[in-house]
This record gives structure tokens, sequence and C-alpha cells, in this order.
């Protein structure tokens, strides 16, 4: 019984970081880590992403992820959704992840994440807002690697994962992850409430912090 109080409790400080996490995380600082991280992908090509999917993406979700843990291990992290719309890039829309799970892990992890949404359902999955559910809302597979994969090749999957990993674990998998949009962020960082689904209908001016990363994403 003590051993159940005691991991109960566990718990609910692991979820307790997670939203602490998604609440001190500023808007412009997740769009400037993800322009980053994209940066970071495209620098050893044998092992980036193809430049053929990532010009077909209808969008990306580009996301920092912090996992840590003794017995009881925790994940959380953000970062930004962004569409293609017209004939450009929407603004972000702040998304955010967490979650629990037991296991003997000592260490902590941080994983720069590019998921790219391959189908409109996929965009319009997070246009609606609330959660999307990897793997249950959405078909999801680890995406291909390397500049020569051919422009003409279907995607198998509606969203392909890719991750950089450092630290203690072996890597992060998301079959089963659930993102959720984060509203208030968005309303903070625009100045005024505004939804997922205008935001990445490109209906919402690209605000000036943003146009970084709109700049590195028009290159395809």
């Amino acid at each position: 019984m003590r051993m159940r109080k005691w991991v109960a409790g566990a718990v609910g400080l692991v979820m307790m970081v997670g939203s602490a996490t998604f609440c001190l995380a500023g808007m412009q600082e997740d769009v400037d880590q993800a322009v980053a991280i994209l940066q970071r992908f495209q620098e050893i090509p044998e092992k980036s992403i193809p430049p053929a999917v990532l010009k077909g993406a209808k969008g990306l979700a580009i996301l920092t992820i912090t996992k840590a843990g003794f017995i009881v291990s925790g994940r959380g992290g953000t970062g930004v959704v962004v569409a293609r719309a017209g004939k450009g890039w929407s603004g972000p829309s702040a998304i955010g992840t967490g979650g629990a799970g037991f296991g003997f892990q000592i260490g902590a992890q941080v994983s720069e994440l590019v998921i790219v949404l391959n189908t409109p359902d996929a965009v319009r999955a997070f246009s609606r807002g609330g959660n999307v559910s990897l793997g249950a809302d959405l078909s999801v597979a680890a995406g291909p690697v390397g500049r020569n994969v051919a422009a003409d090749v279907l995607p198998t999957a509606a969203v392909y994962t890719y991750s950089r990993s450092q630290g203690l674990f072996a890597g992060i998998s998301l079959e089963g992850t659930v993102l959720m949009s984060r509203d208030d962020t968005n309303r903070d960082y625009y100045g005024r409430k505004v939804t997922p689904s205008d935001i990445l209908a490109g209906k919402v001016k690209v605000p000036k912090g943003a146009q970084g990363l709109v700049k590195v994403l028009s290159r395809y």
C-alpha cells in the first residue's frame, strides 16, 4: 500500500512537471528552436530528411521533448506545427506533449523531433485543436532518410517521424504519442484569440518573430 501511494505521488509529480513545462516554455523560444532543429537535421545529407519528403509535405510539427526518470519515467515537450497555405507557409501554432510510464530507467534525454504531415487529413487533425494521437488518429511511420529518395515515391503513412536524441536513453517511440494544442500560448503569441484552424489555413498574419522560420521553410 505504501509503495502504491509513493508511485501514485511520483506519477502526479511527473504530470505536474509536464504541465509546468508547457506553461513556462515561451512560444518564441519554440519558434527559434524549430529553426535550429530544421537546420541541424540537414547538416548530414546522407542521414537527413530527404528534400523530396520536405517538398511534398503538407505540414510539419517540430518539437523538443525531454524525457527523464528513475523507476517512474516522465516525458514532456513543446513545439510548433506549420502548414502550407496558398503559395507559402502558415504561421506557427503551439503544440505540446506529455506523459508518464514505468520502467527501470535512470537518466535524462533531450530529443528533437520533426513530424512530417504527408496528407491534408494530417493537417486537418492538427487544425481541429484538442489532441492528436499518433498511430490512432493518424498512421505513423519512421521516415526515410538520405538525399537520394525519389520525389515520386508515395508516402506510406499520414505522418513520417524523425528524431535526434542525446543522453542515456536509446531513443523515443512516437507510436501512441498524444500531441495537444496550446491555445493559451497561441493567444499570448498572437496577441488575441486565434484558432489552430485559422493559423494553419494562413488566415492569421505571420508574426515578425516567426519570419525566420517561414524563410527556412520557403526552401521547400
